[in-house]
């Protein structure tokens, strides 16, 4: 028996690099100059590198740390969080902007948030790729958002389906048939 999987475009390559020229321009708007990204691996490592050579082009040299996060492991339904690897800089008294690829129930989001403002971060605000807010099951929502997402499961762009697919330069969702 084997499944058949089709990848079906929802944003394009041109669509995300305009969308990530415009998130970083509204950033270096609105953000101090001393800002520090943090990155949720593993999804958001395309959107954060893309996103912080985007805001140095705006203006803003932002540092970058990364938080590594596991809530779905192999399969496709959120999961307890665990920490795989934390920030390592003193987040102390800094603005901080909490980069992800996708804001769906908002758990982990939240965990990472919750995070950094115990450490003592002086702001924590948070950019989201995808906003799926009919998922949504924590009270939370993002700064920053470069699309909302329809609700489908998707890939590309550093998002997978049990490890496939992050090197897509596109975002699209999977469509599965039925076992042949």
């Amino acid at each position: 028996m084997s499944e058949s999987v089709e990848i079906r475009t929802l944003y394009d390559e041109a669509a995300i690099a305009a969308r990530v020229e415009e998130i970083a321009r509204q950033v270096a708007a609105t953000e101090p100059h001393r800002l520090l990204v943090v990155a949720v691996l593993k999804g958001s490592f395309m959107f954060a590198a893309d996103l912080v050579r985007a805001m140095h082009r705006a203006g803003l040299a932002p540092e970058m740390e990364f938080i590594h996060l596991s809530s779905y492991g192999a399969g496709t339904e959120s999961r307890e969080i665990r920490v795989l690897r934390d920030v390592e800089s003193d987040v102390a008294g800094r603005d901080v902007i909490l980069v992800d690829d996708i804001l769906e129930s908002g758990r982990t989001l939240a965990f990472a948030r919750d995070r950094l403002i115990e450490r003592g971060a002086g702001s924590v605000r948070i950019a989201a790729l995808l906003d799926k807010p009919m998922r949504r099951k924590t009270a939370i929502s993002a700064d920053y958002v470069g699309f909302e997402c329809p609700d489908k499961f998707v890939v590309g762009y550093g998002m997978d389906m049990g490890h496939k697919w992050r090197q897509l330069p596109f975002i699209g969702h999977v469509v599965q048939d039925a076992p042949a």
